[in-house]
C-alpha cells in the first residue's frame, strides 16, 4: 500500500508538471507523439515516414501549396527539378530529382537526405510500393516543398543556415541511399531454374548512391563549384546515407576542381545491432532484423560501402558499414553526430512500442541500458549532440532549437562545430570560450533531459510523464527497480515530461 501510494501521488504529480510544461511551452504544436505504431515497412503512416528499423522523417519538408504563400513569400519555397540523367532513376523508374531553394550569393551549400527505411526483397519492396509510393515513385511529388529546422528559410527558425543554398533530395530508391544499380532483368522474364534460383528478384531499381552523384552533377551550373563549405545532411536512413556516401561526395567535387570543404551532420542515423536472437537465414516469412535485412539488400541494390570500411571485413561481411560507430573511425571527412539516447526506432528494433499495451521486464531492462550504451558508441566521436530524450530524428523540427544539452542548443553546437575550421585556418589553437559542440547528457534515465520532446499518448493525445505511459503499460514502482525515498532523482525526471 505504502508503494501503491507513492505511484499515485508521483502521477498526481505528473499530470501538474503536463499541465505546467503546457502552459509554459511556446512551441507545444511541434510536440513528439510517442506510440506511433511501428510494423513492417509498408505499414508506416504516410505522414511520417519513420520505420522501426533506420525509420525516415516526419517533417522535413512541408508541401508548398499555393494558398499557404504570399506574394513576397515564393522564394522561400524550394522547387522541384528532375534529373537531367534520365537513366538514373527512382525505384519504378520515374525520374529522380531534388527540390533547391537557392540563396543568390552564398557559397554554401546544405544538401539534405530524407530517410524512410528500405526494401530488401519483392515481398518488402511490392508491399512498401503500394502503401507508400511516394518514397519509390516520383509520381506524385509536389512541384514545391518548404523546409523546416535547418531547411527553414527563416532566420528565426534557423538562424545559421537559412542563407544558404538549401537542396532536399528525395528518397526513392529504398537502399538506404547506397545502390548503384544496375536495372534488374524484370521477373516476370525469367524462367526455369533461373526463376526459381532467384526468387527475389524484382523489377524495381536501386541508385540512391548514384541519384547523389548525379545531383551535384545537376549542381554545377548553379555554383555548386564555387562552394566554400557543402553540408551534407540526413537523418534516419539518410543520416546513415550520409555516412556511407560523404567521402564519395568529397572526392566527386574534389576531381572537379572545386576547392570546398565537405562536412556530414548526421541525425538518428547512429544505430546499434538489434540484441534479438536472429532468424536462420531470415525467412521472407519472418521480419528481418536490420543486420539481415542490409545483409540481403546489398545484393539487390548492388549497395556500395567507404573504401577503407569494406577492406576492413571479409566477402559478405560489408553490412557492418551499414553501422556508425564501425564505420565513423575509417572516415576523414569532418562529421557531426546527433542522435537520441533513447531513439524511438532504436527501441522499435527490439519491439519496444511506448503507447504500447504492454512492456515486459526485460524489455524494461533494455531501455534502461540504451542510453548508455550509445553513449559507449559515441565515446570517440569528436563533435556530437545527444540528449537523454526518447524522440527520432531531430534536424528538422520546427521547434529544433529548443533541445539543449548541458545549456546549449543544437543550432549553437553546430555553429561552435563550424566555428572551429575557421579558427584551425587562422592557426588560432584557442578554441572560443563557452562554444561547445561535444555534447553528450550525463544523466542516466529516458527523458531526465528538461528540454526533450513531450511523450503523448497517441490514442487520446494527452500528454504523459514517462511513469505515467510505464504505469499504463503495467510496470510499477517495484518493477521498474526504483525507491521513492533512494531514487527520487529519477523519480523526478520521470515525472517531468521534457520540456
Amino acid at each position: 500500500m505504502k508503494i501503491l501510494g507513492q505511484v499515485v501521488f508521483l502521477l498526481l504529480l505528473g499530470g501538474i508538471c503536463c499541465q505546467n510544461n503546457r502552459n509554459a511551452k511556446s512551441s507545444g504544436k511541434s510536440s513528439k507523439k510517442s506510440g506511433n505504431q511501428g510494423g513492417d515497412v509498408a505499414q508506416s503512416p504516410p505522414e511520417d515516414v519513420s520505420h522501426p528499423r533506420l525509420g525516415g522523417t516526419a517533417e522535413s519538408a512541408r508541401e508548398g501549396t499555393p494558398a499557404g504563400r504570399a506574394a513576397g513569400q515564393q522564394t522561400d519555397d524550394m522547387r522541384l527539378q528532375f534529373l537531367k540523367n534520365t537513366q538514373v532513376t527512382c525505384n519504378d523508374g520515374t525520374p529522380a530529382g531534388f527540390y533547391l531553394k537557392e540563396f543568390r550569393g552564398s557559397r554554401r551549400w546544405l544538401l539534405f537526405l530524407e530517410g524512410g527505411w528500405c526494401c530488401y526483397n519483392k515481398a518488402t519492396c511490392d508491399t512498401r510500393y503500394q502503401n507508400i509510393p511516394r518514397l519509390m515513385s516520383s509520381s506524385q511529388w509536389p512541384q514545391t516543398k518548404r523546409g523546416s529546422g535547418i531547411l527553414s528559410s527563416q532566420a528565426e527558425e534557423n538562424p545559421h543556415w537559412h542563407n544558404t543554398n538549401i537542396v532536399f533530395i528525395p528518397y526513392c530508391s529504398s537502399d538506404v541511399w547506397s545502390g548503384t544499380g544496375p536495372v534488374p532483368t524484370p521477373a516476370r522474364t525469367r524462367q526455369g531454374r533461373e526463376k526459381e534460383k532467384d526468387r527475389n528478384a524484382t523489377e524495381y531499381t536501386f541508385m540512391g548512391s548514384l541519384i547523389i552523384r548525379e545531383v551535384i552533377k545537376d549542381l554545377i551550373p548553379k555554383g555548386i563549384k564555387l562552394a566554400k563549405v557543402v553540408m551534407l545532411t540526413g537523418t534516419s536512413a539518410g543520416g546513415t546515407g550520409v555516412l556511407l556516401n560523404i567521402e564519395r561526395v568529397a572526392s566527386q567535387l574534389e576531381q572537379l576542381g572545386a576547392e570546398t570543404q565537405v562536412r556530414g551532420l548526421v541525425d538518428s542515423g547512429w544505430f546499434l545491432e538489434s540484441k534479438q536472437q536472429r532468424a536462420p537465414d531470415c525467412p521472407e516469412t519472418v521480419s528481418c532484423l536490420p543486420e539481415d535485412a542490409i545483409k540481403k539488400g546489398l545484393r539487390l541494390w548492388n549497395g556500395v560501402v567507404p573504401d577503407r570500411c569494406r577492406q576492413l571485413y571479409k566477402r559478405g561481411e560489408e553490412w557492418q558499414c551499414f553501422f556508425g560507430h564501425k564505420l565513423y573511425s575509417t572516415l576523414t571527412s569532418p562529421l557531426f553526430i546527433v542522435q537520441w539516447l533513447f531513439d524511438e526506432e532504436q527501441l522499435r528494433v527490439e519491439n519496444i512500442y511506448l503507447g504500447g499495451p504492454s512492456l515486459s521486464q526485460q524489455q524494461w531492462t533494455y531501455m534502461k541500458n540504451l542510453g548508455m550504451e550509445l553513449k559507449n558508441s559515441l565515446t570517440d566521436v569528436t563533435a556530437v549532440f545527444a540528449p537523454s530524450c526518447l524522440s527520432h530524428t531531430l534536424i528538422t523540427k520546427s521547434n529544433w532549437m529548443n533541445f539543449q544539452v548541458k545549456g546549449t542548443s543544437l543550432p549553437r553546437a553546430v555553429q561552435c562545430w563550424e566555428r572551429s575550421f575557421q579558427e584551425a585556418n587562422r592557426n588560432n589553437r584557442t578554441p572560443s570560450k563557452g562554444c561547445h559542440f561535444q555534447l553528450v547528457d550525463t544523466c542516466h534515465w529516458p527523458q531526465c533531459n528538461p528540454t526533450c520532446p513531450v511523450l503523448v499518448d497517441q490514442a487520446t493525445k494527452q500528454e504523459l510523464t514517462l511513469l505515467q505511459m510505464l504505469v499504463a503499460m503495467g510496470l510499477d514502482l517495484q518493477s521498474l527497480g526504483l525507491d521513492p525515498q533512494t531514487d527520487a532523482g529519477s523519480l523526478a525526471s520521470m515525472v517531468s515530461n521534457g520540456g
